[in-house]
């Protein structure tokens, strides 16, 4: 029952992502964190089967890392999103990886800007967008109250509409989320929005 979403406002992408990792019917852990740090002005949200998302996300985070590494400057986020489509094409015809991603970033000269990637290798440039069970309610939500030039405050608050509104009407909803957004500042996590803490093995 994963759920994955973001959007676009003035100055600032933001992605939310569920922290649960779940196998059939058994929950493994709840503070599992999908919204990656791809660099240091950009983030990248991830769902799908866990060990493809794991593997592909790292990979994508260290190829962008090595080439910031040769060239001395970092690819922006459109060309860091192409790169993460070709890649996917390629795996496509040989092993594909079933993991859909959320990528966004900020550019000095451009701004904030979100890109939808799906797991057949789709791109596009989105101001708003969700992938998982959890996108049935968010994409309703955000097509009722997104509007562009929305502040940080606005965002969290849709954000936080969208969270209460998946753990209302999943039949099996996450429990945990993590937000993190990307400004001219820089990528950075922002918020938990926790109802279960995971305790950790309980002591023999």
């Amino acid at each position: 029952m994963e759920s994955v979403f973001g959007l676009v406002g003035d100055g600032f992408a933001i992605l939310v992502a569920d922290s649960s990792a779940v196998h059939s019917i058994l929950v493994h852990k709840s503070n599992e964190d999908k919204v990656m740090i791809l660099d240091s002005h950009k983030l990248l949200a991830a769902s799908g089967e866990g060990g493809d998302r794991a593997q592909f996300t790292e990979y994508i985070q260290k190829n962008v890392a090595l080439y910031q590494f040769r060239n001395g400057i970092p690819l922006t986020t459109a060309a860091a999103a192409n790169f993460t489509r070709g890649e996917l094409a390629t795996a496509l015809r040989k092993n594909p990886y079933f993991v859909n991603i959320l990528l966004a970033g900020y550019d000095k000269d451009i701004g904030p800007s979100l890109y939808y990637i799906d797991y057949i290798a789709t791109l596009h440039k989105i101001e708003k967008g969700a992938f998982g069970y959890g996108s049935y309610f968010c994409l309703s939500m955000m097509d009722r109250h997104y509007h562009s030039g929305m502040t940080v405050e606005e965002a969290v608050d849709l954000v936080d509409k969208c969270i209460v509104e998946i753990r209302a009407r999943l039949v099996v909803a996450p429990p945990n989320f993590v937000i993190k957004i990307v400004d001219k500042d820089g990528a950075r996590e922002y918020a938990w929005r926790e109802s279960v803490k995971d305790a950790g093995l309980a002591a023999a």
